[in-house]
């Protein structure tokens, strides 16, 4: 179980934390030729070595790094525009799957470093995942449902705000979730409705109203599934 959490908090680091925009944009034009989906396959095998800890683990980082280069190439020579989602969803899955077969493969005990416990991975990875990978998930999956509204430039809003907002009302639930005070999931939820009233009776718009209840449910449905995961995992670890 910990080995597949540190190899899901590698992949979330080198897939959406630590990879630029501007080196996806350039993977998706030059597709094998560019630079960075390189730099991007040697930060997997960094990643995923350096995170484990063991050096008999080096081969196994290198498959992952290897194989997740190969899914990616595949992706960007597939996807097309409407069909982005997706092959998104299926990188990812694929993704996925291949880290559980390295853990399936790897036979051996993984070591700790002395400043974090099996615990702390665990609650990294869930912090992790609920931040900037839902927000590229909820995006991507939602997308197809954009009012024109949306499209439009608001000199009203700040740059990347519902963003931002989006990362805080998660981090919130998920930390209202391990302390164990689910009512403040209800206020908060409550609070986001207020406010988001008065922009919605504005727009008089019944798709951008079921545009934001979509999003705003999403989020708050996924920080709760990964809240409760972390918590039942980490009960599991005392």
């Amino acid at each position: 179980m910990i080995l597949f959490i540190k190899l899901l908090l590698a992949h979330l680091l080198g897939d959406f934390i630590w990879q630029p925009n501007s080196w996806v944009k350039d993977k998706e034009v030059k597709k094998h030729k560019s630079i960075y989906l390189y730099f991007h396959i040697l930060l997997h095998a960094v990643l995923a070595a350096i995170l484990v800890g063991k050096i008999s683990f080096i081969p196994y980082a290198v498959l992952i790094a290897v194989t997740h280069g190969i899914i990616d190439l595949i992706k960007l020579n597939f996807q097309k525009p409407n069909t982005k989602r997706t092959w998104f969803v299926m990188d990812q899955i694929a993704h996925i799957l291949i880290l559980i077969g390295i853990v399936l493969l790897y036979q051996g005990e993984t070591i700790n470093f002395l400043w974090l416990n099996n615990q702390l991975w665990v609650l990294i990875t869930g912090i992790l995942l609920i931040t900037k990978p839902t927000s590229i998930f909820i995006k991507t999956i939602i997308s197809i449902w954009t009012p024109e509204s949306q499209n439009s430039h608001d000199d009203n809003s700040l740059a990347t705000a519902g963003n931002y907002i989006g990362i805080l009302e998660r981090l919130f639930v998920f930390c209202f979730i391990l302390t164990g005070h689910f009512e403040a999931i209800g206020f908060l939820l409550a609070a986001k409705s207020i406010f988001r009233f008065g922009d919605l009776k504005e727009a008089k718009d019944r798709k951008l109203t079921e545009y934001v209840m979509i999003g705003t449910l999403m989020s708050f449905g996924t920080a709760i599934i990964t809240g409760l995961i972390v918590q039942t995992v980490l009960l599991q670890l005392l």
